[in-house]
């Protein structure tokens, strides 16, 4: 073997990265990078990105380790070069921090990294440490073995995503933009997923658009007085009648392009229809993954938060709540007109985080490869575009005007209820699923 070959050139022997995967998943597990989301509490990722950093150098990756605005907020950054760099780079990212856990609510500890039942279990292991996990394997095995991917490719490993990004990737866009000097297009969570339509046949589902995310803080205020005496002018009792008013409304059901063509793409598949009069019902058919699309057809606003008053009879003189709003791309403006409306004049609002929604295009060279390398390892089936109700780091990378996708994959068992394992008790991801995933990468990265 030549010290460096093309990728075409190189046999598909992925079973020591598929092994790999399994390891670095659990490995990862271990090291808690919890995010409570205050920097006070927070663990921090430095650990983890500097095994990460440790286990690219190994192999002879140069890495570059950044702290983004915090004590212990690590990311890492390494490139391989490719065949030809007149191309713009491909961007493979992932997040190394995870929301917190109750061990007590877990049938193992959830840093345990436990591997059993053809499972390994723990926070992150759908996210993300699995998508890191197979990245990291691959990326060794493309070193080892001298493979030479037809474009650049950037593997960056990021801080904070569970709270928004300030001290990770939207902190690396405004303060270190030539960490991603080139790059055009990226994949990284949440797609590349098996959901199985009917009879054994597979769609796997390339996240191409997801909602923005609007944190929002309600503020009442009101006369102070003593709890037991006639009160008209009580901030509880105005922030409670508001929330309730945004936490029952529901908003106009708005179909996106990314949406009809997924729906379309399941009725030509399965020959199930989606009524338009009745698509929250028609969506429902969809079985586990119904949850996922039926939040895309709306724009949401979930209290979350409340806090008011100190004392048990003492009417406080200001009232808080927090929402969290998820909002459709090209409904910004029309929803805030309709939050305004629901409010009304004496509740204050202010964005704690406001994260643009992402689109693309389910088009061009990079889906065929994604499609090509899916089909390679799961002939006969499908992929299809959809749009993600949470956030993702790429919220940041399209203000670089990278061209973002969710392609994490794995083939999920038929039962799995893999949507309610994010931020769920007892996260865990098949052992099978990351060899898949594992070979998967391999194949789109040598055509990418």
């Amino acid at each position: 073997m030549t010290e460096q070959q093309s990728a075409a050139s190189v046999p598909h022997d992925t079973r020591l990265a598929e092994e790999e995967a399994v390891a670095l998943t659990s490995e990862l597990i271990r090291i808690d990078t919890t995010n409570t989301g205050d920097p006070a509490t927070v663990v921090g990722e430095r650990v983890a990105a500097e095994y990460v950093a440790g286990k690219l150098a190994e192999v002879g990756y140069e890495t570059t380790y950044v702290e983004s605005g915090g004590r212990g907020r690590g990311n890492v950054f390494a490139r391989l070069a490719g065949a030809d760099p007149s191309r713009g780079a491909l961007l493979v990212h992932g997040h190394l921090d995870v929301v917190p856990a109750d061990p007590a609510e877990w049938s193992v500890h959830p840093f345990s990294g436990a591997v059993q039942d053809d499972y390994v279990w723990g926070r992150g292991a759908v996210d993300m440490k699995d998508m890191v996990a197979m990245t990291l394997a691959t990326a060794r095995r493309f070193k080892r073995d001298g493979v030479v991917p037809p474009r650049d490719v950037i593997f960056a490993f990021f801080a904070d995503e569970e709270a928004g990004g300030d001290y990770g990737s939207q902190w690396l866009v405004e303060n270190r933009p030539e960490l991603f000097e080139g790059a055009t297009e990226a994949i990284s969570e949440v797609g590349g997923f098996s959901i199985t339509v009917k009879d054994g046949v597979r769609a796997y589902l390339i996240e191409t658009a997801e909602k923005g995310i609007a944190w929002m803080r309600l503020r009442a205020r009101g006369r102070a007085g003593h709890g037991s005496m006639v009160h008209e002018d009580n901030a509880v009792t105005k922030l409670t009648q508001a929330v309730a008013r945004l936490g029952t409304h529901r908003f106009p059901l708005v179909m996106t392009d990314s949406v009809r063509e997924f729906l379309a793409a399941v009725t030509e598949m399965t020959g199930m229809e989606f009524d338009e009069d009745d698509l929250d019902g028609s969506v429902a058919k969809l079985g586990a993954v119904a949850r996922m699309v039926g939040a895309t057809l709306r724009d949401t606003a979930n209290p979350t938060m409340l806090n008011a008053g100190y004392k048990a009879n003492v009417i406080p003189s200001v009232a808080e709540a927090v929402v969290d709003c998820r909002v459709l791309p090209g409904r910004e403006a029309a929803f805030e007109r309709e939050i305004d409306e629901l409010l009304g004049p004496d509740i204050e609002r202010e964005w704690v985080t406001h994260l643009p929604p992402v689109e693309t295009t389910f088009d061009g060279a990079l889906v065929d490869a994604m499609t090509a390398s899916i089909v390679a390892e799961d002939p006969g089936a499908k992929t299809l575009p959809y749009m993600l109700s949470g956030g993702t780091d790429a919220k940041a990378l399209q203000s670089l005007g990278i061209r973002c996708f969710g392609f994490a994959p794995l083939r999920l068992p038929a039962d799995l209820d893999f949507s309610a394992l994010f931020h769920g008790v007892d996260e865990r991801v098949p052992v099978d699923a990351l060899k898949f995933g594992t070979r998967v990468l391999d194949r789109f990265l040598r055509d990418c």
